[in-house]
């Protein structure tokens, strides 16, 4: 029986790991999705161009590979219209190779009104959520009020959807929330809902699976899966920063519950990472740098969300915070991106340890504010090269081989492929 081999974010997402999934992808007979929602954003440059998929899997560009929304994974049948309607604009036809769990819960409008009312009422405290209706949902799905993928093709479908939007309502109005001049990503609710049920018309004509069941007879059958994270490690519901989390689990754990494969089917675990951190939205970020070097940063990595266009908060790398993701993940090989973006400082740092209450700790404690943790810096020298067009380690200056040659000591697991630049041939193996 075959295994399936993981690749997912070690840091709080925006590690790049859309690109590594489409450099993968001829290897796998299989590419799925686990968790998370249209809050994601993968970002592949194919020849030149940018595509930005939310909900479907990075191997979508690949029409001899099957991907698969799995039954972890929460769809907006809007965005997903969106998705698959840019898709065919650059002529790919989602529809050849694209295939739905019966299982994966929908995003109603009104969940997206939830998730408004939701952070508005936290003021100050603002978790930073996408409002995408994320937690809403998946807050349903626990409370078992849900309605999934394969509920649309059954009588009662209607009554519970309105059952469930009045449900919203009555919650949206006792947060004395105003939603009348809400729009939704430019539209009314009354708009938004309307494009939802045609998005809900357009899955209807995709093939709709009982995906464990899929999945498990591939493996059966010998054929290569990959299963895809969304988000990061570090904003995991259990293991993550929280509350400043996302709402499901975004780890190594995740494959099993979000496709519904048993724990020893698990094979490789492939863990991406930024050279540098970054962060989107609001909770503790350790090394996060509020001056020049991380405005250098953000400018030349371009550090704006894929999914909101927000800037992205930017800082040197966390070695604490690294080796707990590979701790939680069981990572078996690394991969480093964005190195490029380093190419121009003289002076690198890395966060070695913490100090946290009159400690030095080299771990992620359970509750940190921001003022009460400090990062100890090792200083290592930049490589001033412009290291896009390389492609083997032959031809990296010395000081990114001592770089990369840290990290690994640090950290006991060794960096496989060293991304140099956003293109699917940018990629140095090791």
């Amino acid at each position: 029986m075959e295994k399936i081999d993981v690749i997912l974010g070690l840091q709080w997402g925006d590690e790049g790991k859309g690109k590594i999934v489409d450099v993968f992808t001829p290897k796998y007979d299989i590419i799925t999705r686990f968790q998370g929602g249209p809050n994601a954003g993968h970002t592949l440059e194919i020849n030149g161009k940018k595509h930005i998929l939310h909900t479907i899997p990075s191997g979508i560009f690949h029409k001899n590979t099957t991907n698969i929304i799995g039954n972890g994974v929460i769809i907006d049948p809007y965005v997903l219209l969106n998705e698959i309607n840019e898709l065919k604009e650059k002529n790919i036809d989602a529809s050849r190779n694209l295939l739905i769990s019966k299982k994966a819960h929908l995003i109603l409008p009104t969940h997206r009104l939830l998730d408004a009312a939701y952070e508005s009422a936290m003021g100050e405290r603002k978790i930073g959520s996408t409002l995408k209706g994320i937690g809403p949902t998946y807050t349903d799905k626990i409370s078992r009020k849900g309605i999934r993928v394969g509920d649309m093709n059954y009588d009662y479908f209607q009554s519970k959807y309105e059952a469930l939007k009045k449900n919203h309502f009555d919650i949206i109005n006792r947060y004395d929330f105003d939603y009348s001049n809400i729009c939704i990503d430019g539209l009314t609710i009354e708009e938004y809902e309307k494009k939802w049920f045609e998005g809900l018309e357009m899955i209807k004509s995709f093939q709709l699976i009982d995906s464990e069941t899929y999945i498990n007879k591939s493996l059966a059958e010998g054929k290569s899966v990959l299963a895809e994270g969304a988000q990061g490690t570090l904003l995991d519901i259990d293991f993550g920063s929280y509350p400043y989390v996302t709402s499901s689990n975004t780890v190594t754990a995740g494959v099993c519950s979000g496709l519904g494969v048993p724990p020893t089917s698990i094979g490789n675990i492939y863990g991406v990472f930024k050279a540098y951190c970054t962060r989107v939205g609001s909770g503790p970020f350790p090394t996060e740098l509020s001056d020049e070097p991380g405005e250098k940063l953000r400018n030349n990595g371009y550090e704006y969300g894929a999914t909101t266009g927000r800037p992205r908060r930017c800082g040197w790398l966390d070695l604490p915070a690294l080796k707990y993701s590979i701790m939680i993940n069981g990572v078996s090989n690394l991969v480093m991106t964005k190195a490029d973006v380093l190419d121009v400082f003289e002076q690198i740092s890395v966060c070695t340890h913490y100090q946290f209450n009159g400690e030095t700790i080299d771990y992620l404690p359970f509750y940190v504010k921001e003022e009460e943790i400090k990062p100890f810096y090792r200083d290592l020298s930049g490589w001033l090269s412009k290291i896009s067009d390389m492609r083997t380690p032959d031809d990296f200056p010395p000081h990114l081989l001592d770089y990369i040659k840290f990290i690994e000591e640090q950290v006991n697991v060794p960096i496989t492929i060293v991304s140099v630049g956003p293109g699917r041939d940018q990629v140095v193996y090791k």
